[in-house]
């Protein structure tokens, strides 16, 4: 920062080649040394030639007789050797026109530092059974295990799916700064702005990573009255697995065994108007309830969300519902291979029993082929992608809701 135009780095080179006692002694062969032998009431110092350090110290003297000492409880030697240093040390070779000190400013990348969101959410019912709100916490969550501590560090954040290639070793140190703080700035928070195609997102104070800790910031104050909407799904084929094959899947047993979980979601839009509209990082969002008897806090379920940005969506999975169960059974299977086409019959049953009225949407896959009709249904449908349709049925309490379909494949 002194003289940027006339000075630079044209050598470095990080030196870790660190002090004990083996080398120091493989330092001093062929040289004088003087041991303090430990052995009985008085040391006895011995002095002579170092030619060898295995199984002991073995000396010659000046009479050219060979000593090897053991139990030995000190070694004197005249003065450090070089190459030889107590720490890891980075070491540059400057070219520079002004002599003196100079004030520089350097940058690294460095591993073992990492960090990710956690998000904290208070789920409350709305004015009915789909509806809710929600208060939305976040956390930043830091870990330093990179070997140093950062003391009144500037921190930022960047939020995105940065590729990253395979780390060399770095070398080791850091640059510390201090910093006033006033009352205001002491508990500035982060601030966010859109970086490259990424988010980055500045602390407004300064922090400290102390080494093999962990450390949690408030990445946005909670916003309250969150909108959302609480949805059962009814996937019966869950568990299954259902890729892209090269020819019909006429196997008439082939996807028939029985899920019985009902799932729960809750989905929230991420806007201005529904209180949000920040860029959210990916990590996991935890989801508590508030107990009516003694007001505590609890925990209710866990989803791991991607990156996700404003004006978006974000759909969290709690678990699966205990009193709303499905049942899924292929009722008839017809196939004429001359022909080429093959009709299944699906029956679906969810019963509901809470004490209140629930709606549910039923999901389907029809994987056998890509080519397919719904010749006859007992409910409506809705069109999903290519091979996924959804059921959506309104259950009163205590009841059950059958569905059937007919598929129709033909190739």
């Amino acid at each position: 920062l002194t003289d940027p135009q006339n000075t630079r780095v044209v050598e470095q080179s990080f030196e870790f080649d660190l002090v004990s006692t083996t080398k120091l002694l493989n330092k001093y062969l062929d040289q004088n040394i003087a041991v303090v032998q430990s052995q009985g009431q008085t040391p006895e110092t011995v002095s002579g030639t170092l030619v060898g350090t295995q199984g002991g110290l073995v000396l010659k003297s000046a009479d050219g007789s060979v000593r090897i000492v053991n139990g030995y409880s000190q070694v004197k030697l005249p003065t450090l050797p070089g190459g030889l240093i107590s720490k890891p040390t980075l070491v540059w070779d400057i070219a520079a026109e002004k002599a003196g000190v100079h004030k520089t400013r350097y940058a690294y990348q460095t591993g073992g530092i990492t960090w990710w969101a956690d998000y904290n959410l208070i789920y409350a019912e709305g004015k009915d059974a789909n509806s809710c709100k929600l208060d939305v916490g976040s956390w930043v969550t830091i870990v330093n295990q990179s070997g140093t501590i950062y003391e009144n560090a500037r921190l930022k954040l960047i939020a995105g799916d940065v590729q990253r290639a395979q780390p060399r070793p770095a070398a080791a140190g850091f640059a510390q700064r201090s910093m006033e703080m006033s009352a205001k700035a002491a508990t500035a928070g982060f601030e966010e702005k859109a970086f490259f195609e990424y988010h980055l997102y500045t602390l407004g104070r300064p922090a400290t990573l102390q080494n093999n800790s962990t450390k949690q910031i408030e990445l946005f104050p909670t916003a309250k009255q969150v909108s959302c909407e609480k949805t059962l799904v009814y996937y019966g084929q869950a568990g299954q697995y259902f890729g892209i094959y090269g020819s019909p899947v006429t196997d008439r047993n082939f996807g028939n065994q029985s899920n019985k979980k009902v799932d729960v979601y809750l989905r929230f839009k991420n806007a201005k108007d529904n209180q949000l509209g920040i860029p959210f990082p990916a990590g996991k969002m935890r989801v508590s309830k508030a107990d009516g008897a003694d007001n505590s806090l609890e925990f209710i379920g866990e989803d791991v969300i991607d990156h996700t940005a404003r004006d978006e969506t974000i759909q969290v999975k709690l678990g699966s519902a205990f009193d709303v169960v499905g049942e899924r059974r292929q009722v008839d299977f017809r196939i004429d291979t001359n022909a080429k086409w093959m009709e299944e019959e699906i029956e679906l049953k969810v019963r509901n029993q809470k004490d209140e009225p629930v709606t549910v949407i039923v999901k389907e896959n029809l994987y056998r082929w890509t080519n397919w009709a719904i010749t006859k249904k007992s409910h409506d449908f809705q069109k999903q992608d290519a091979r996924t349709i959804h059921f959506p049925v309104r259950i009163a309490k205590g009841g059950e809701a059958v569905i059937r379909y007919t598929v129709r494949y033909t190739w």
